[in-house]
């Protein structure tokens, strides 16, 4: 435990009890709230659906639960409704994929706005925003498949942002990734490729540029965990791909001030584990958009100049950083009696190495990459699109 701060505000979790609760609930009777758990319909299976249906039951300062949805038939879309209807919150259930919405968001890219031609999580993150920033001061974003799920997890994100004595607009949530049950070290896309890639950046560029350094001061860049004010939303270019959690950031870095952005200590997370997988899927597939974010970003706001040496360099000096992460990981596990397989993690650092000079190589040939424009802009081409889509939201969900 500690209580050190960095240029990004942290709040520790040092005596946090159901006391942020009461004071939420007071608060949330001027200023609306919603959560947004986006989920495809596989993740119905997850033994962690039943307790974060009851975890949800129990926040109830929050106005609206929205559950943006991939399935592939109506039969699914039913399903996944009918398990849901024990929220006691007002809760809408989003078919992204389904007949009626693909048909409204065929129609915006005939007026210019395309984001139909992305898939997944992104897209329909996308759209849930854009739904619940209608009637919503705040909103709180967590994923689906959290097996150590509790009420406590976004009350902690929106109470930074409710709070009259706070003045925030963005929180991330941060965790340590540790199966206590079992002694087992998680998080390997952070710990193993993030970590050790923003302090090989540094080194190549030969100096720090000032997103490196604001991305450094969160503790868990990659969480999926985090809440922001739906002025903010609004304004927010989502990346379609695995760069969610960067592209979300580098949006929160241009348009914030760093004093109205904070982190909060959301203790221990498990969660379902991605195999290694390859350029289609799994954490390699996760490396790989998250690297061609991060240079996007570096080269728009901090005019890096990226080319096929400055890769190949790079390449050499995150795999000579990560080994000297994976030492300090191994003796923090050696120290706890967890569990840590150190000729696995270099082999999974030599694996991230061979795809990150590939990522980088397409990113070279199409650098302009995969952001869906924010919803101001949505707006302007087509009014009333969000009313729009709560209609057919609404209707589904009658």
């Amino acid at each position: 435990m500690d209580i050190k701060q960095d240029e990004v505000t942290t709040l520790h979790d040092i005596c946090v009890d159901n006391n942020v609760i009461n004071k939420l609930k007071e608060v949330a009777e001027e200023r609306r709230v919603s959560i947004i758990m986006p989920m495809l319909y596989k993740e119905l299976k997850n033994e962690t659906i039943e307790n974060i249906i009851e975890e949800l039951n129990r926040c109830d300062f929050v106005k609206e639960i929205i559950i943006p949805l991939s399935a592939n038939e109506q039969k699914e879309f039913e399903k996944v409704k009918k398990i849901f209807s024990r929220l006691k919150n007002e809760h809408y259930i989003i078919w992204c994929n389904g007949p009626k919405i693909t048909k409204l968001l065929n129609e915006l890219k005939q007026e210019g706005i395309n984001v139909i031609d992305y898939k997944g999580k992104g897209r329909d993150v996308w759209i849930a925003l854009g739904i619940a920033c209608l009637n919503t001061y705040a909103i709180a974003f967590h994923d689906a498949d959290i097996k150590t799920y509790s009420h406590l997890i976004p009350a902690k994100l929106l109470f930074p942002l409710l709070e009259p004595e706070l003045d925030f607009k963005f929180c991330k949530g941060y965790y340590a990734r540790i199966d206590i049950k079992n002694k087992i070290v998680y998080g390997r896309v952070f710990r193993l490729f993030l970590h050790p890639l923003l302090r090989a950046l540094a080194d190549v560029i030969g100096y720090e540029p000032d997103f490196l350094n604001f991305l450094k001061a969160f503790r868990y860049p990659l969480a999926g965990e985090f809440a922001m004010t739906s002025d903010v939303a609004v304004d927010v270019d989502v990346p379609g791909d695995w760069g969610i959690e960067i592209g979300v950031l580098a949006e929160i870095y241009r348009n914030v001030a760093r004093k109205r952005i904070c982190q909060v200590d959301l203790g221990f997370y498990e969660h379902k584990h991605q195999e290694i997988g390859d350029e289609k899927g799994g954490l390699v597939r996760m490396v790989k958009d998250i690297f061609k974010t991060l240079l996007r970003v570096l080269t728009e706001e901090d005019h890096v100049q990226v080319s096929k040496p400055f890769l190949i360099s790079l390449g050499v000096i995150y795999q000579k950083v990560a080994r000297d992460c994976i030492r300090q990981y191994h003796a923090d596990a050696v120290f706890n009696n967890l569990k840590y397989d150190r000729h696995l993690e270099e082999t999974i650092v030599e694996k991230f190495s061979q795809h990150l000079i590939e990522a980088g190589m397409e990113y070279l040939e199409k650098p302009a990459g995969a952001r869906m424009p924010d919803w101001l802009r949505t707006m302007s081409a087509r009014r009333k699109v969000r009313e729009e889509l709560f209609e057919i939201v609404l209707e589904e969900n009658d």
